[in-house]
């Protein structure tokens, strides 16, 4: 009597993971892919974040180095915004 429960056990479970299957990508079709940033924004700040630890990176008027990796992303995104990429507008 063991040996069917388990078989029926199994045999519930591999329809159920199929139909989740089926549902995960009828949604990933369907939804449509916007991208907030161009890839030209995310090269610019991939550059910016290679000057910030190679200790290149220096902010505006002070020329201060730039040691926090959140202010390299935003020098980053502003020059981007300078060279006219997709980037959103600042908060």
């Amino acid at each position: 009597m063991a040996t069917k429960k388990a078989v029926k056990k199994s045999a519930k479970k591999t329809p159920a993971k199929k139909a989740a299957k089926k549902t995960t990508a009828k949604k990933s079709t369907a939804k449509k892919s916007t991208r907030k940033y161009s890839p030209a924004a995310g090269k610019q700040v991939e550059t910016e974040m290679r000057e910030m630890k190679a200790g290149k990176l220096k902010s505006g008027r002070s020329g201060k180095k730039v040691t926090n990796p959140k202010q390299a992303i935003a020098i980053g995104l502003s020059e981007a915004r300078k060279k006219g990429a997709k980037v959103p507008e600042k908060k």
